[in-house]
């Protein structure tokens, strides 16, 4: 049977005094509970000691559990990864416990017992920290040294990886090949073996279990102070070395557990420091802020990266950066790969753009947009409501959490927001004087937050946002296991006005409910896809709501991400605030006024108002509306629909037939294609990936070039040409589009393509409850098209599956669309409560939308 990691032993099996003599109590001094909490926990460990958990105590003895949990941690003491999480499975889902949670939280109180009375009994752990160079082949060594309790014959180690760090897959069997781990020890009378073990959960293999690493002592005994050193990557018998993760970060968890006496109950060893930094420069980024007025001094930021949007590493060149004819600023070699301009002043209203060329000119990227007013109303803000680190199922810490924010990303604002399944109170304390620390007035707020991590059927996740962070609590699943109850906590603990709660779409929030002091904004665009639907659910159901984007990043890589694929597979979103000011009360409140807009990542400016009412206000009712707006893209724009209620009443195309020479033989042309994510069933969530793989083959036309439009993940996004003919490509959408552009010579008249879609099937997390991902019905498809009618016409092909169509588009592209729209519309209705909201589409596949705005009518109470 494959069991989870603390799911080792049998209820029957589970006689503490057979495993190991506990003796005399010893706990670390001075002790770390208080009086009342120690004698119950006493109390508890002598009574788990004479019989199992059952339905009767498995409460009870959670609530202890979670006290104790959280009094070692704000000790200082590490905390063993999923033990948070058993106490919310078991005191949140009263429906859904049995055999395999109790025996867990037996586990558990195993394990802190043995923690509790044996201080020394695990040893200690160090490793060789680094920092190693992103994907690059590296050894590295980590030493444990045996605490006071030996290490029996059956007893070993288990070698486990962390679900979302991907570097090389161990194996000990070929020490020639790459990613050979081997174990050894200073104590030669010893004798390890090798196999397998299955786990699962965030070391393992998550949402089911994977086989893990494991040695085994086959013959003798570990003493107190013999030395253990498991080595990955020994590269002593030929193996080129260890595939480090191509994430930089200053926590790349290896863990390591350790079996005492063959009994399977393994105990988690603190995760180590182990430091990853970039590679060499390939890209560069510029980052200006969206607004300013007319002679105010501004900053932006340059900053050279990998291939994986890390940090570049090594020599950084020279750089010349220009603002029109009015500012240039040359930049030296050097090392940091991230600049500072400060003080730059533009004295001309209307769009500028920062460009950035490396001096020997082999690098160029041009900014965001920067509009400059006489007298802004209005600024932009830039901030991502939603990310994750180490200190849930993410890798990193809340520092390098908070640090690439604000430098890397370039932010205005942020929240780490992680998971309460998996946070105790020390953890908590650390976020609240994270917001202390790193935030400033004027320059970058962070909030306050975490994620309610509820299953669908109780609520669905909701981040909960908090206007400061003194004297803040949180009202975690483990005693508010349902949405009401969430609502009903925060409003007694908390003035309402003080909290923002956003749900989102990756575990779906139960639409159906909307507290309207709490929840003003819904999360519709995320790495786990775009969910654009899941916004028009809560406005369909009369919530008054605006929308927002996050990236819901779990490397500590909030508001510029790099997709890693699985769930997570394509860039995160950024969520707009439009506010007079950037402090924390001015942000609170424009998100609590739904002054927002959410965007794909790319930091478009967007305007939109209704006979003056601006997006997320509520106008009076008039039969007239006049709807104007504008938009400042950091590409062409593609098209703009503007949707009332359900119905899209408006679609613009500005790269329609003659915006280029439709008769040239040469020109970019473009196949897009896209999947819908919404669920085939209410409170589902989300329906999956959509993988496009197969090859295209020219018939009277030639390649001269073609890439991914929106490239991002390199593992699941490929275009290589394979001769003038033919390519082969691989492309997702989930919710959105992505599209091969081709740079296409010598175009016959009856030039045309075939296509051809290998099979596929949808994947990703947070799987779907009622239908499964599903095979693709029209895979192996062969579509063939004439490209010359592509020229003046934009062609669709439906592609009917079970439960969806999606599509494939075909087109000719204009060279050069327009990437400032202005845009206006008059609508007429008689109807009270209408709601209007604005959608943007980039040639790059990049998408905006605003909030809504509502004609008449009242909004719930």
């Amino acid at each position: 049977m494959r069991m989870n990691l603390y799911q080792s032993l049998s209820a029957s099996a589970f006689i503490w005094g057979s495993v190991i003599s506990l003796g005399v109590f010893a706990a670390p001094y001075p002790d770390y509970m208080q009086p009342d909490l120690r004698a119950r926990v006493e109390a508890l460990k002598v009574e788990a000691q004479e019989f199992a958990t059952t339905a009767m105590n498995a409460r009870k003895r959670s609530k202890i559990l979670w006290e104790w949990i959280n009094a070692y941690a704000i000790a200082g003491y590490y905390i063993p990864v999923n033990a948070t999480q058993i106490v919310s499975t078991i005191l949140a889902y009263p429906n859904a416990q049995g055999a395999s949670r109790y025996q867990a939280l037996d586990n558990y109180l195993y394990e802190f017992t043995f923690l509790d009375e044996n201080p020394d009994g695990l040893g200690q752990l160090e490793a060789d920290v680094g920092p190693f160079e992103a994907a690059s082949l590296v050894s590295l060594q980590q030493k444990y040294t045996v605490g006071s309790q030996p290490i029996e014959t059956g007893g070993g180690f288990l070698i486990a990886r962390h679900f979302m760090a991907n570097y090389g897959r161990y194996q000990a069997t070929d020490p020639t090949a790459d990613n050979y781990v081997t174990i050894h020890s200073t104590n030669t009378k010893v004798r390890f073996t090798h196999g397998q073990y299955p786990v699962s959960g965030m070391h393992g293999g998550f949402r089911g279990s994977a086989d893990a690493l494991v040695f085994r002592l086959a013959s003798g005994r570990l003493s107190p102070g013999d030395v253990v050193t498991v080595t990955y990557g020994d590269t002593s018998e030929g193996s080129r070395g260890f595939r480090m993760s191509d994430v930089s970060s200053d926590q790349m968890p290896l863990p390591i557990y350790v079996d005492l006496t063959g009994s399977n109950q393994f105990f988690s060893l603190p995760i180590q420091p182990i430091a990853v930094a970039g590679s060499l420069l390939n890209n560069v980024n510029v980052f200006a802020p969206s607004v300013v007025a007319t002679g105010e001094a501004f900053d932006i930021s340059v900053r050279a990266e990998d291939i994986y949007y890390n940090r570049a590493t090594g020599p950084i060149p020279g750089w010349s950066v220009n603002i029109g004819d009015s500012f240039t600023y040359e930049i030296a070699a050097k090392t940091n790969p991230l600049t500072l301009i400060k003080d730059i002043v533009i004295t001309e209203p209307g769009v500028h753009f920062v460009s950035v060329r490396s001096k020997d000119g082999s690098l160029t990227r041009r900014s965001n947009p920067i509009l400059v007013e006489s007298n802004p109303k209005r600024r932009i803000y830039w901030g991502d409501t939603h990310g994750h680190s180490g200190f849930a199922e993410g890798i990193g810490t809340p520092d390098r959490f908070m640090l690439w924010a604000r430098d890397d990303a370039r932010l205005d604002f942020v929240t780490h927001s992680e998971h309460d399944i998996w946070m105790d109170d020390n953890e908590w304390n650390v976020l609240r004087e994270n917001v202390r620390e790193y935030s400033k007035e004027n320059q970058f707020i962070a909030f306050l937050g975490y994620e309610w991590t509820a299953r669908n059927y109780q609520g669905g996740h909701h981040n909960v946002l908090f206007r400061n962070a003194a004297g803040r609590n949180r009202i975690p699943m483990q005693t508010h296991g349902t949405l009401s109850r969430l609502y009903q906590g925060l409003k007694q603990q908390h003035n309402p006005a003080d909290i923002v709660v956003i749900p989102h779409a990756h575990q779906s929030g139960d639409y159906r409910l909307n507290d309207p002091q709490l929840e003003p904004l819904v999360e519709i665009m995320s790495q786990h896809g775009t969910f654009e639907w899941f916004g028009r659910m809560y406005l369909k159901q009369g919530h008054q709501i605006g929308f927002t984007a996050a990236s819901d990043n779990h490397l500590s890589q909030p508001g510029y991400t790099a997709p890693k694929g699985g769930s997570l597979s394509q860039s995160g979103g950024i969520g707009a605030i439009r506010s007079h000011e950037k402090t924390r009360d001015a942000l609170f409140d424009a998100m609590k006024d739904l002054s927002t807009y959410a965007t794909t990542g790319e930091r478009i400016i967007l305007d939109v108002a209704i006979n003056g009412y601006e997006m997320g206000q509520r106008a009076p009712f008039a039969s007239t509306r006049k709807i104007t707006g504008r938009v400042i893209g950091t590409s062409p724009i593609e098209n703009i629909s503007i949707i009332k209620n359900e119905e899209t009443i408006f679609s613009r195309d500005y790269l329609e037939p003659g915006t280029s020479n439709s008769s040239s033989r040469s020109g970019k042309y473009r196949i897009t294609f896209s999947s819908s994510s919404e669920p085939l069933n209410r409170g589902d969530n989300p329906r999956g990936w959509r993988t496009w793989k197969g090859k295209l083959e020219l018939k009277n036309a030639e390649f001269a070039g073609g890439k991914i439009s929106n490239y991002r993940n390199s593992n699941l996004q490929s275009f290589k040409q394979l001769n003038e003919k033919e390519a082969i490509f691989s492309t997702i959408t989930r919710g959105s589009t992505s599209s091969l552009v081709l740079d296409l010579n010598r175009v016959k008249r009856n030039a045309s393509a075939l296509l051809t879609l290998d099979a596929a099937r949808e994947f990703g997390g947070g799987p779907p409850i009622y239908r499964p991902h599903q095979k693709l019905e029209n895979a192996d498809i062969r579509l063939k098209f004439s490209i010359s009618e592509s020229n003046s016409n934009r062609n669709e092909y439906p592609l009917p599956n079970k439960d969806y169509i999606d599509k494939i588009t075909v087109r000719r592209m204009a060279e050069d669309g327009p990437s400032d729209v202005s845009f206006e519309l008059e609508d007429n209705g008689n109807r009270q409560n209408d709601y209007y909201y604005v959608r943007i589409k980039q040639i790059d596949d990049a998408y905006a939308w605003s909030s809504p705005i509502w004609i008449g009518g009242y909004p719930t109470q």
